[in-house]
């Protein structure tokens, strides 16, 4: 056993049907943990849970509904008898100049970044604490971006909702430490991975003429990264296993670069 073994804790996290949320499951499942894998996508999530093995499930959460997050935190605690770690993985981003931002996008950006964040750290907080369903702390894991903390170009409302997951991050840490929940809260601000969402933003950036095509898109980030390369799935999922892990127990209200060094 090491201070990485998470043997007998359960976690939940959303957005984990595909991308960095099920890159973050599997890791989690690797460490020891029994994972929820929450997503609006039944048929996806179900199969993720299903290739983890053992008793690993799936739940419908719509993380912009306060009755879903209720369902699906209760749901974990039956399912497993306690809640130890809450990923708040699911995101949208929608380029644009902002100059031509759209309303309709920021509203979809900030009901799902900010609300959808806030929203599972409440219910995280209340079932992890002292008196709630689970009662025995834990630790919350937000995902923000390197975006919050480079000007990057095109993603100017993604930006500012995931430097709004930052503030949440540190304030939810301090209160949670004051009120003696027992629950650490941090935040990690991956760098690009190319996902289907990191594919499809290098795609934006060339169709808004920030860039002659999405490998020159591309080639701009690994410039600006020390480490030169692409974030990896596996870059992100290890960093959440750290800060769910005992080895991260004095770690609470920061933020860890999982950057290659392109935000510092």
């Amino acid at each position: 056993m090491t201070v990485f073994d998470l043997t007998g804790r359960t976690a939940l996290v959303t957005g984990a049907a595909q991308g960095l949320g099920e890159g973050m499951a599997h890791a989690l499942a690797a460490a020891g943990a029994t994972v929820v894998v929450a997503d609006l996508q039944d048929e996806l999530a179900a199969q993720v849970a299903e290739s983890l093995g053992g008793a690993h499930s799936a739940v419908h959460l719509d993380v912009t509904d306060e009755p879903s997050w209720e369902a699906a935190a209760a749901a974990a605690v039956e399912r497993t008898g306690r809640l130890d770690i809450l990923v708040n993985n699911a995101g949208v981003e929608i380029s644009s100049l902002i100059a031509d931002v759209d309303p309709a996008d920021i509203r979809t950006m900030l009901d799902v970044n900010v609300l959808g964040t806030a929203l599972g750290i409440k219910h995280g907080l209340r079932t992890m604490r002292p008196g709630g369903a689970a009662g025995q702390g834990g630790s919350i894991i937000n995902i923000s971006s390197v975006a919050a903390t480079i000007a990057f170009p095109g993603i100017p409302i993604y930006s500012a909702t995931k430097s709004a997951v930052d503030r949440l991050t540190r304030v939810a840490a301090m209160e949670a430490g004051k009120l003696g929940y027992g629950v650490r809260v941090n935040c990690i601000y991956p760098g690009l991975v190319p996902t289907a969402m990191g594919t499809g933003l290098a795609v934006d950036m060339a169709t808004l003429g920030l860039f002659e095509s999405p490998d020159a898109a591309v080639g701009a980030v690994i410039e600006q990264t020390p480490l030169g390369r692409l974030g990896e799935v596996g870059d992100m999922a290890d960093a959440v296993v750290f800060l769910a892990s005992d080895a991260a127990r004095f770690v609470t209200g920061t933020g860890l670069s999982v950057d290659g060094g392109m935000g510092m």
